[in-house]
């Protein structure tokens, strides 16, 4: 059978699997306040959300709102089933409901939000 996973990727690196709500609002909030890399780059927190066997589905969050949705064939990246989506300066409310609906595993209702360029 097919195993669901889930994994919150912090701004300071670390993995955590199955995040819980508050995790994930606590990742959120740490980028929105303006968290910088060791490096001095801008930070960035990333939910993946996949199967053992098959897709695998990622929203990353930076600073400034700036997010991007992927999709994947795999947990290892080999194919990009779609081109990245991007959007611009998204309150923190909105990213989390993004990060929700991942959770909930409604890819289709992440898919249908108005990304730049699509």
């Amino acid at each position: 059978m097919t195993q669901a996973w889930f994994i919150l990727t912090r701004a300071d690196g670390r993995d955590i699997c199955a995040p819980s709500p508050a995790q994930l609002a606590d990742a959120l909030a740490e980028v929105y306040r303006g968290g910088v890399t060791p490096d001095g780059g801008h930070a960035a927190v990333v939910l993946r959300f996949g199967y053992d066997d098959g897709l695998m589905y990622q929203v990353e969050v930076a600073s400034g709102g700036e997010v991007t949705f992927e999709e994947w064939s795999d947990r290892d990246c080999e194919i990009a089933l779609a081109r990245p989506r991007h959007m611009s300066a998204l309150p923190q409310d909105d990213a989390l409901q993004l990060w929700q609906w991942l959770a909930q595993r409604q890819v289709a209702k992440i898919r249908s939000q108005p990304w730049q360029g699509a």
